[in-house]
């Protein structure tokens, strides 16, 4: 098989062309940075890896993916980084509803066309709360974010209209070295750390290499179609996270971090940490997909050790 990936160079979108290598499957890079792509995929290393710029208006990018049996759209601006000015929300939303619209658009065009489609969508899609229990069936919520994610999963869908099996991952607070996790690291280095805001708020993580290995799975089961939240089974409250990472890192976890701080760094965007939402997995756990992390210790001590 072989897999045109956008976001290629990012957090997930790296470990997945390393595994897709190892997997012995082709990968087509799709990325607008050509040279940082070579830097991280260097040849020597990723003989299967093809690299290609991106250009969503260049008339050849819709004849590479006549190539590719599958893509996986992981490409987007980062939620979390500076605060979230009218325009900054504009970038977040345009590079993942407008990007999304490209690639489909490239879809349509392609013949032959890829079969399957794996495209990024987040757990914001269901809003924030404190009480509820949210899993695929659940209903959008109203913020910004709920917003983004219905555009960018509407623009997925259109592919269905051409026969192209869709596979939306709702993903959670992917856990790996780096992410948002590298964030989280350093107060708790400096014997800083602890729960951010209330702390009663809830964390639904996944483990990078389980984002991984679903997206490999909805590659490979043709029976996998429609939604699935890529979360673990057992999401956890802020305190829980913190006491946990203090126990791991054997640094204090008691120094909260007030809700004033975030708003101050973030502006509306603090809003995804400081309220949270508890994701389940049920469409996930009755495809018979194996977490190998399925609770937040095990996950932390293989990251952080």
């Amino acid at each position: 098989m072989k897999v045109a990936i956008t976001g290629a160079t990012g957090f997930v979108g790296s470990r997945l062309v390393e595994r897709l290598q190892e997997e012995g499957m082709k990968v087509l890079v799709l990325t607008r940075n050509t040279a940082f792509a070579q830097k991280i995929f260097p040849s020597t290393a990723f003989p299967n890896v093809e690299i290609a710029a991106y250009t969503q208006n260049e008339p050849s990018f819709w004849h590479q993916l006549a190539t590719c049996e599958a893509v996986v759209n992981l490409a987007g601006e980062p939620i979390g980084d500076g605060r979230w000015t009218p325009e900054r929300k504009q970038e977040i939303l345009n590079s993942r509803k407008l990007g999304t619209e490209k690639i489909v658009e490239a879809i349509l065009n392609a013949n032959p066309k890829p079969k399957v489609l794996v495209n990024a969508s987040a757990i914001g899609y269901y809003g924030t709360s404190e009480t509820a229990v949210f899993d695929e069936k659940s209903l959008p919520g109203q913020d910004f974010l709920a917003q983004v994610c219905q555009s960018w999963e509407a623009e997925a869908q259109k592919v269905t209209d051409v026969g192209v099996r869709l596979i939306i991952l709702r993903f959670g607070i992917v856990l790996g070295m780096g992410g948002a996790l590298g964030k989280m690291i350093t107060p708790f280095k400096l014997f800083a750390g602890g729960p951010i805001g209330s702390g009663q708020q809830w964390f639904s993580w996944i483990h990078l290499d389980d984002v991984v290995n679903l997206i490999i799975l909805a590659l490979t089961k043709p029976e996998m179609q429609g939604i699935y939240n890529a979360t673990a089974p057992h999401p956890v409250r802020m305190t829980e996270l913190s006491k946990t990472m203090g126990q791991v890192m054997n640094r204090p976890s008691w120094l909260p971090v007030p809700a004033f701080a975030m708003e101050a760094l973030l502006g509306d965007g603090a809003k995804v940490v400081l309220e949270g939402q508890q994701v389940l997995p049920q469409r996930t756990l009755a495809t018979g997909f194996k977490y190998q992390y399925s609770h937040l210790q095990p996950a932390l001590e293989q990251i952080l050790k």
